[in-house]
């Protein structure tokens, strides 16, 4: 962990940042939780706009090096971070990333992991197979991140049902329903864990 008693912690997203906003209003008065940076792989994405409103530094990747270089580690040591938290990004972690913070990256996944889990799958792609599957209940799930895509260790699920009548679109927005609710929850119990260990 960092110096203080201070857990550091990086926002990865990719979009809109509708679950860092959750995040960061969650842990916005917290003693001991600091989002401390926001990173981002997509040039105007909303998240950054999020980061800009809410005075959080912000880092904008490119694939080059943050596949064949040095991941942006330097960055990511200059502002102390401990705990990296994937919201709706959507590049595979290089392993650099991974053996530099082992148990330390989370991810949420709108399925219900190992099903629809796995490369392309992701947002709509992953409702519109849990629709054509005919699925009965689809939810999230938060697990730690591994070289393969959605594959590390289950943290924690939430699931809800599907209705006949439920689209992709519908299926989203309950599934958006289960990440606001109970990822900034899990990720502070999680580092309340972490800090007593």
């Amino acid at each position: 962990m960092s110096s203080s008693s201070v857990m550091h912690i990086a926002i990865f997203a990719s979009g809109a940042g509708s679950n860092a906003q959750k995040i960061i209003d969650r842990f916005r008065s917290s003693s001991h939780i600091k989002i401390a940076l926001i990173v981002c792989n997509k040039e105007g994405a909303g998240v950054l706009n999020i980061a800009k409103t809410e005075k959080i530094p912000s880092l904008l990747i490119n694939k080059e090096r943050f596949f064949k270089g040095d991941a942006y580690l330097p960055e990511l040591k200059e502002h102390h971070i401990d705990f990296i938290v994937l919201a709706g990004f959507l590049w595979k972690i290089p392993l650099a990333l991974i053996q530099a913070y082992p148990n330390k990256i989370i991810n949420i996944h709108p399925a219900l992991l190992p099903n629809y889990g796995g490369k392309g799958m992701y947002g709509h792609f992953v409702h519109e197979a849990v629709i054509a599957a005919k699925e009965k209940q689809s939810g999230i799930t938060i697990h730690y991140v591994d070289e393969l895509y959605d594959h590390g260790n289950i943290i924690y699920q939430a699931t809800c049902d599907i209705d006949e009548a439920d689209t992709p679109d519908l299926l989203a927005k309950k599934i958006h329903v289960l990440e606001h609710l109970h990822f900034p929850r899990v990720l502070g119990e999680l580092i309340e864990l972490q800090n007593r260990s």
